[in-house]
């Protein structure tokens, strides 16, 4: 814990492991990569979050960056604990009340609660949350300011926000900072005055803040999204190559990995888009919000992907297959997709997005890949089509087609594409194609 005169001092958990970690490493500069690599080791979060840690660590221990006491910045490389005197003690089991004052340093009064002894600490504060374009304060500083105001309260803050002009936007960031600061209370958005334009200001601050990262997280989506695609479609091009009298050659194989393949990333690039938006948009209804993102997102792929398809037959070869995967696949792929990866990440995230590691990772892949599956075999039940079924209709319209599936379907115990083997291709490569994505998606990417 970290105590000031022998009381504790609230620190939300990750700032607290972010101070443990520069004392512990404090004959040496520790680099940001190495902060967010331990630190946040779970999720991804914006350069800015990392600014905003330091920011209230020093302002907790009264420590100013431009004579600074206790942490130094080290330009483009990290931070560092500088203060000399630290002691290190065996830790004997939890403090005792008198225990607390000894060995102590006795901090100064953090400057979020200097102003306790003024004659209202509110108002400067509300000044710098206030501002308009014109005046000095950046965009840090009005963060910093409704960091504060959170934890001096922020219902009182709320009161004394409302009954001033243009307080829109400073709500906006009041609930965004609500995440940084440990004491903060509810600030509503819906049930407030100016209601819309609130709303539309977080979604601003937030897409401003996380657009770098999500544009990262949907390109490695989009790959490994792809790559998954390819391997699914080389494992249906062995499958059939080993089926007794099968009559699949080389060729049939990479032309099922580039067909996979190229649905994958496409798929993947779409659903993709949606799943890193959503997740840098909502901290609230993250679930929800990620479930409908993917929704959305896939109506549009599949919709796009289908009236393309549909075009390249007719115009090209004169063929018109009406029953191919089209929106309504991509809307039920894609909310599995989004739900399957929310509940697989929903302790993960915290205010940021997800980027487990290890086998934390691929649990998350294949929890999102079976909950895919699910869905794309109830749409098979259905008589709806995936890839490989539609694939297997196209090669239904041209003569001496090697690429239908009508040989992995005698192998199960029907005489072409039917229910069965319909339901299990269609299962497999949407397991493939959710696992493949969230594993993508969750890349961490480097700073």
């Amino acid at each position: 814990m970290l105590c000031e005169e022998g009381d504790e001092v609230a620190l939300i958990p990750r700032y607290f492991d972010l101070l443990l970690l520069l004392v512990e490493q404090r004959d040496r500069a520790v680099t940001r990569q190495e902060i967010f690599d331990r630190v946040w080791a779970d999720v991804v979060v914006s350069d800015g979050a990392l600014t905003q840690a330091i920011r209230t660590i020093r302002r907790v221990l009264d420590d100013d960056p431009r004579d600074v006491t206790f942490i130094r910045t080290v330009s483009r490389h990290g931070y560092q604990f500088v203060w000399a005197p630290v002691g290190e003690e065996a830790d004997e089991g939890p403090l005792g009340d008198g225990d607390r004052h000894q060995g102590v340093p006795a901090f100064t009064k953090a400057s979020a609660r200097q102003g306790s002894d003024d004659a209202d600490p509110f108002v400067p504060l509300l000044d710098v949350l206030l501002a308009d374009g014109a005046s000095a304060a950046t965009e840090d500083e009005r963060y910093d300011a409704a960091v504060r105001l959170h934890e001096l309260g922020t219902d009182e803050t709320l009161r004394r926000l409302d009954e001033r002009p243009g307080h829109e936007e400073a709500r906006a960031i009041l609930r965004d900072a609500r995440w940084d600061a440990p004491s903060s209370g509810h600030v509503p958005l819906l049930s407030a005055e100016g209601r819309l334009r609130a709303i539309a200001d977080v979604l601003v601050l937030r897409a401003r803040r996380a657009v770098h990262l999500a544009s990262r997280r949907w390109a490695s989506a989009s790959a490994s999204a792809g790559l998954a695609g390819l391997v699914a479609g080389m494992v249906g091009g062995v499958a059939l190559a080993l089926v007794p009298e099968s009559e699949t050659g080389a060729e049939v194989m990479i032309a099922l990995a580039l067909v996979g393949a190229a649905a994958g990333a496409l798929g993947g690039a779409g659903i993709g888009a949606g799943l890193a938006a959503a997740e840098s948009l909502a901290r609230s209804a993250r679930a929800a919000a990620l479930t409908l993102a993917g929704a959305i997102a896939g109506l549009a792929t599949g919709w796009l992907a289908h009236q393309l398809l549909r075009s390249l037959l007719g115009g090209v070869f004169g063929r018109d297959v009406v029953a191919l995967a089209g929106g309504l696949e991509g809307l039920v792929i894609g909310a599995a997709v989004g739900a399957g990866y929310a509940v697989a990440t929903r302790r993960l995230s915290q205010g940021g997005m997800a980027a487990p590691r290890g086998p934390a990772r691929w649990r998350v892949a294949l929890t999102t890949g079976a909950t895919t599956a699910l869905a794309a075999m109830a749409l098979a039940l259905a008589g709806r089509h995936l890839v490989g079924s539609s694939l297997d209709l196209m090669a239904g319209t041209f003569a001496g087609s090697q690429v239908g599936l009508d040989p992995l379907a005698r192998l199960l115990g029907e005489d072409s594409l039917r229910p069965i083997t319909r339901t299990l291709v269609s299962g497999f490569e949407a397991l493939m194609f959710g696992s493949g994505l969230a594993f993508g998606l969750t890349r961490r990417p480097r700073v």
